[in-house]
């Protein structure tokens, strides 16, 4: 088993029901190809391990037996594709690694949107609404028309009829504009709109910002990253993080106990083997920004209430019935 086998084990270790080390060479978990046993969901009979300088998988419940290569085919055709480019590339891919040359793309250069507008600290109404809520606006920008600015780059809406000022949420991967998100400065029933002008590229804020060698916070609104160190948000996406290279997420959820779709998130998170901050009893605010707002040290709570496994769920039982 060599770093590339390691790293991309790692990649994939977010999606493996009950994944854990073992010993050096050694992982377990449920097994993906067959489900694993449906009466017993504690049993995991599938194995990646370490033969040589090769790294093969099998579950004892169904049989399934393959090279890493194939288990990450099935796993993740994408994943696959980076892993088989990075095993050429080093040039060590062992005598069982049977796989097609990879595919070199080359794409045209991108010509990168930029987004013509004031900085929200340039202007009153937008640098007051932000700075209200301690936030920093020289991170965003102000719109005085939305839906015009919107049509502008990409075409949206039907009609600008009853547009409104919102500000601006730029979202960038790998340096380039791939979309931006509205966030209304007045009440409105849509507080969040969303536009992407590349849909296949990621729906998260901050891609660009964060060490992928650290743990990486990820919150579910920009506003609420932009407390936090090494943070990105998942902009209403559903995402598969690893995807993009980060193996080391903790997952940070509105503190709203009552609320059945964080809870249920929170649980999935949980049984994922993934970390997750379950916020303390002495707090009562809602989002990250209430308490900052509210003068708390919100860095330091969150990495002194970050679980996972048995602990979490021991932690996550207490925290539902607050």
């Amino acid at each position: 088993m060599d770093h590339v086998d390691s790293k991309f084990i790692s990649l994939v270790s977010s999606r493996l029901q009950k994944f854990k080390r073992v010993k050096a060479g050694l992982f377990n978990f449920r097994c993906p190809i067959c489900g694993d046993s449906q009466k017993n969901k504690s049993k995991t009979r599938g194995y990646l391990y370490a033969m040589k300088a090769d790294v093969n998988f099998k579950c004892h419940n169904c049989g399934a037996s393959m090279s890493l290569n194939n288990f990450l085919k099935k796993i993740d055709p994408v994943i696959q594709k980076q892993y088989a480019l990075e095993k050429f590339k080093e040039g060590h891919t062992g005598r069982n690694f049977v796989v097609d040359e990879p595919e070199f793309k080359f794409e045209a250069p991108k010509f990168k949107t930029k987004i013509k507008l004031p900085k929200a600290i340039e202007i009153p109404r937008a640098a007051g609404y932000l700075m209200a809520r301690k936030l920093d606006p020289s991170r965003f920008y102000y719109a005085k028309h939305f839906k015009k600015f919107a049509n502008s780059l990409k075409p949206t809406f039907d009609s600008e009829k009853h547009d409104e000022d919102r500000i601006i949420i730029p979202l960038y991967y790998e340096k380039n504009l791939i979309g931006f998100q509205g966030r209304s400065i007045d009440p409105s029933p849509v507080k969040y709109i969303t536009v992407m002008l590349d849909d296949d590229a990621p729906k998260i804020y901050g891609l660009d910002n964060i060490r992928r060698d650290a743990p990486v916070y990820i919150t579910e609104g920009p506003f609420d990253s932009t407390f936090i160190r090494n943070a990105i948000a998942m902009c209403g996406a559903d995402a598969d993080i690893s995807r993009w290279g980060i193996s080391n997420p903790v997952w940070i959820y509105d503190n709203e106990p009552r609320n059945r779709e964080i809870t249920n998130r929170i649980s999935k998170t949980i049984d994922s083997g993934q970390s997750v901050v379950i916020w303390p009893e002495s707090i009562d605010d809602k989002d990250i920004n209430d308490m900052v707002m509210s003068g708390l040290d919100v860095q330091s709570v969150i990495e002194s209430n970050t679980y996972s496994g048995l602990e979490a769920k021991l932690k996550f039982t207490t925290w539902k019935k607050i």
